[in-house]
């Protein structure tokens, strides 16, 4: 060879210390060069020192200190089992063991206290991967107490995302008084209020004797102001081992006059708890319900927008075929009012109404409207619904209002409001429910304010020439009402405080029968209906974000058609609901 022959080389035996591994456990089974025997209660295991003191520090500490068992023939390891124990030293002397579901527990506890780390994480991968909702709480405890970290976040993170199985647990009940109470107040469990208080009664119940000196620390954890009204006046409140806890009752008093108060100022032994906020794993939701698609047909599609995701998702389909019905939110469910009902042979004025549960993903009928009406607002404000003016069964512009109470399940007719209007922007804060603008009967714009005061069930009235708009959506955010376009261009907010308007950026086009809503503080309006330059009407499929904070638009991108005379709201539920 003519090349330039190479003065070194490194050679790299990647067999031999698998071999040498190999006739060392040849030696042990021999009984050859040992040196110490390692004993359990009922056996006898020859060992050479240098192997265990290789393969772990407590055995390092043990054979390379001054400790008395560095020159003891025999070593008592006194805890573990004689099978446990060779499989351990098996597993030293070759790295392979055989993990059970039957010796998981023992092998666990004996990497642990002999500090076999990498055993110890592959023991831990093993009980995550025989993880569920009926043991994670388990999983917990033994996680905490072998000190494994990343059983415990896994077992953690379980609980907390499947509580709805895991709040019907045998483990649920056996947890302690701390363990329970660190876990339903977790801001991140994925539960309804009502599941929580279920839970905690569930707990209590198993051993009322021992358990209901807890109940009144356990009933701080729920979250009254986000329980249904209808489950807390009906359930909650006549819950025995409720009643029998005065701290209870007034715990429970204190959550139903607020959510009777009649003003937003309270007595001050009535502690308020709108300041406490939903649990972080509740996201909000975009939703739009029903309206006119592409063709201009009715449609039934109610559509879901996952912000985080970015994606749509359709929900159940109306019931029925409902042109110009309204749409609100409440207590985590949709409800569909009134509409021009759509017929194969005639089209009826209905005063139906429809309630989709997003935990079912199912619509149901409730209770109906006094008066039949289309075109026609709703607005919610704390546990009322209010249906305000439209059109009715016989075709006659109206101006009366009725109220829905979602605690008793019923309709009242309420003051009528001054001038009948339709299509104003309609939006509700502080006692009060503003309608600004629309058009009368002869579809003349309306320059005009009309306040009703909820609880004084009055109307007062205020004439202003900044308000033009017509078939507008409006929003609340902080302390201004936000007025979206309405055949024009322009967005003004209006500060209720100061009784002033202030524009703000204008929309790209002069739009009109579209939706909006608030997340995050953000403003999203969906489709409508939009003027071109040369004054034609087309319809829209844009999705656009309006940031307060910055006074500017963005696009979010496309609805999956062009859409207008559509519910567009926002619903806070959990995502595993979804």
């Amino acid at each position: 060879m003519d090349g330039k022959k190479s003065e070194a080389l490194v050679f790299h035996d990647e067999d031999f210390s698998n071999d040498l591994l190999r006739q060392l456990n040849e030696l042990r089974e021999s009984r050859l060069l040992i040196d110490v025997t390692i004993c359990s209660d009922d056996y006898e295991f020859p060992c050479h020192r240098n192997v265990l003191a290789s393969s772990s520090p407590y055995f390092k500490a043990m054979f390379c200190n001054n400790f008395k068992e560095s020159s003891q023939d025999k070593v008592f390891l006194m805890g573990f089992d004689s099978d446990t124990l060779h499989q351990i030293i098996v597993y030293v002397y070759t790295g392979e063991i055989l993990i059970t579901v039957d010796n998981i527990f023992s092998l666990i506890h004996a990497a642990s206290l002999l500090q076999y780390e990498k055993l110890l994480t592959i023991c831990s991968k093993f009980l995550q991967d025989q993880m569920t909702p009926q043991n994670c709480l388990s999983m917990i405890r033994l996680s905490e107490f072998f000190s494994c970290n990343n059983l415990k976040e896994k077992a953690r993170q379980m609980a907390l995302q499947y509580f709805k199985d895991v709040s019907i647990s045998e483990d649920l009940k056996d947890l302690g008084f701390s363990e329970l109470v660190t876990y339903i107040g977790d801001d991140d469990l994925c539960g309804e209020e009502e599941q929580v208080f279920e839970a905690l009664m569930t707990w209590v119940r198993h051993d009322v004797q021992g358990r209901r000196r807890y109940i009144h620390e356990l009933f701080q954890k729920v979250r009254l102001q986000y329980v249904h009204p209808t489950f807390l006046f009906h359930f909650i409140a006549n819950d025995p081992l409720i009643q029998s806890s005065v701290a209870c009752r007034r715990m429970l008093d204190s959550a139903c006059r607020m959510l009777l108060a009649h003003n937003t100022t309270i007595s001050p032994d009535v502690k308020p708890m709108c300041h406490v906020p939903r649990r972080f794993s509740h996201q909000e939701f975009l939703i739009n319900v029903g309206g006119r698609k592409d063709n201009q047909q009715t449609t039934r599609d109610v559509l879901l927008y996952n912000e985080k995701t970015n994606q749509w998702l359709r929900l159940a389909k109306l019931p029925s075929r409902l042109h110009k019905a309204s749409a609100v939110g409440l207590h985590g469910n949709v409800y569909v009012l009134g509409g021009l009902s759509i017929g194969n042979k005639e089209n009826i004025v209905t005063p139906s109404v429809y309630i989709l549960s997003l935990k079912l993903n199912h619509w149901c009928k409730g209770e109906p409207m006094l008066v039949p009406r289309y075109s026609h607002r709703s607005i919610v404000y704390r546990n009322y619904i209010f249906s305000i003016g439209g059109i009715g069964a016989k075709q006659q512009i109206l101006n009366s209002v009725e109220r829905f109470d979602s605690i008793y399940n019923s309709w009242q007719a309420m003051a009528s409001m001054p001038v009948a209007v339709l299509h104003p922007a309609v939006a509700s804060k502080d006692e009060r429910i503003y309608l600004f603008g629309g058009e009368d009967v002869m579809q003349n714009p309306v320059r005009l304010i009309q306040v009703y005061h909820v609880y004084r069930d009055m109307w007062f009235r205020m004439e202003t020439r900044m308000v033009k708009n017509v078939c507008a959506p409006a929003v609340v955010v902080g302390e201004k009402i936000i007025i979206i376009g309405g055949y024009t261009r322009r967005i003004i907010a209006y500060d209720m405080m100061k009784n002033t308007f202030v524009k703000c950026a204008d929309m790209k086009d002069r739009r009109m029968h579209h939706g909006a809503t608030v997340l995050q503080n953000k403003v999203y309006v969906t489709g409508g209906r939009y003027l071109t330059v040369d004054n034609t009407i087309e319809d829209s499929d844009s999705f656009d974000c309006y940031d307060p904070e910055t006074d500017t638009w963005t696009s979010v991108g496309k609805l999956p058609h062009r859409l207008f005379d559509h519910g567009c709201l926002t619903l806070q539920c959990l995502p595993t609901q979804l």
